[in-house]
């Protein structure tokens, strides 16, 4: 493994022209490789839409586990014995890094795409020391769910700072409606989510975990901030205190059932929430808004997966034209509708008729503008475990937020090579 930053330099055996030169030759079959369908059926919809209009050139849909590191790994050791049997992989932004200096991914040629469609944060994401070797097909971004009804009756307004969200807290939890409910929620148990809602708490306070300059600035005032305000919400009881081993799933749950106040999550939880089939206590009953940070709104963590071209895939040319396909403005708003992707393309969230169906587009569209990447490093697998290890440590009251961070630090530094 290269423990290195995006300013180093790989390596690689063997020829791999198409990369860097950005040339992608080749049509016929290919194959796409991506995570485990949700239930939407949503990628095979797709390839059948591109089979049907290309026969000659067909994409057969290879599913991976619904696991992200699973997903990462299998594409991993695809690479490293150099298979063709993936073409377009379907990456997690934050892997993009490592696959690009490893040289498993061809560069792309940018005269091919109009970058100004996409939202620049996502844009970035797919480029690699200033070179594009991805295409953004889907972004997100965290919003602050919140119950209007409750915010409304108790006089509050949607909070902009940590301290506004206790204090409308306060207020809405000494209502009889809000009986037994606690205020805060959100994605604290000890895996990927924890990472995003650690990173959203340190850059919402001014904070870095690795620098511009690639090197680790955990260790500081502003980051212990951050770490702090999770830390003192765990002690004092304004996050539910069984959020500690809360994923998605368990905190989409607790605000659906009426638990609490205030929730951080991604857009997809929308469509849940908004069911009136009895599924949902809160059906109309809730809105979004930005995050909310130290002194003004908080910085969300980036997300989204970007697709790419394996170096050792046939067939390039073809890959490329599906990339294209899939990234257009009409499979971005099919996936939205389809599966609650958000898009990735601008023009998406211009569309009224959508902003009618998806009144959340707007807040999403802001919160991506401003969004922070997590760290962008070429062994992100060894980095994402030393943060959630030592935030953890933290939340769990093992250690100090002072002790956590000093040890992320030194952590960091040995992982991160620059």
């Amino acid at each position: 493994m290269i423990s290195s930053l995006l300013v180093a330099t790989a390596c690689s055996s063997g020829s791999q022209s198409s990369e860097t030169s950005g040339k992608l030759e080749g049509r016929g079959p290919i194959t796409f490789a991506t995570g485990k369908d949700d239930g939407s059926g949503l990628n095979q919809k797709i390839v059948d839409k591109w089979n049907k209009a290309h026969p000659q050139e067909p994409v057969r849909l290879i599913e991976l586990p619904a696991s992200g590191d699973e997903q990462r790994q299998q594409m991993i050791q695809n690479a490293q014995t150099k298979s063709d049997a993936f073409t377009v992989l379907d990456l997690d932004h934050v892997w993009l890094p490592e696959f690009a200096a490893n040289r498993w991914i061809s560069r792309l040629p940018e005269e091919q795409l109009d970058s100004s469609r996409f939202l620049q944060p996502n844009l970035e994401s797919a480029k690699y020391r200033g070179r594009l070797f991805a295409v953004p097909h889907s972004s997100d971004g965290a919003m602050l769910y919140y119950r209007k009804d409750l915010l409304a009756k108790a006089g509050a307004t949607p909070p902009k700072t940590w301290e506004g969200m206790q204090k409308v807290c306060e207020k809405v939890l000494s209502l009889p409606e809000a009986a037994g409910m606690s205020c805060y929620t959100g994605q604290f148990e000890k895996y990927e989510g924890l990472v995003a809602n650690f990173a959203e708490a340190v850059h919402s306070a001014g904070g870095e975990i690795v620098g511009k300059d690639g090197k680790a600035r955990v260790n500081t005032p502003q980051a212990e901030r951050g770490l702090e305000f999770l830390v003192d919400g765990f002690r004092s009881g304004m996050i539910a205190r069984e959020s500690i081993a809360f994923k998605e799933a368990e905190s989409r749950k607790a605000f659906q059932d009426g638990k609490v106040v205030f929730s951080r999550w991604w857009p997809a939880q929308w469509s849940s929430l908004s069911k009136t089939d009895g599924s949902s206590s809160v059906a109309g009953k809730f809105d979004v808004t930005r995050l909310p940070g130290l002194t003004g709104p908080g910085v969300s963590a980036l997300g989204g997966h970007n697709l790419a071209i394996s170096a050792y895939g046939e067939n390039k040319a073809t890959a490329m034209d599906f990339i294209k396909f899939r990234t257009s403005e009409q499979q971005q708003k099919f996936a939205l509708d389809v599966a609650a992707l958000a898009p990735s393309l601008n023009s998406v969230y211009d569309d009224p008729a959508l902003q009618a169906k998806y009144p959340y587009l707007p807040v999403l569209r802001n919160s991506i503008a401003s969004a922070q990447p997590r760290p962008r490093v070429i062994n992100y697998g060894e980095v994402t475990q030393a943060i959630q290890d030592e935030v953890y440590g933290a939340l769990s009251g093992d250690k100090s937020s002072h002790e956590a961070l000093a040890d992320l630090q030194q952590r960091l530094e040995r992982l991160i090579k620059a």
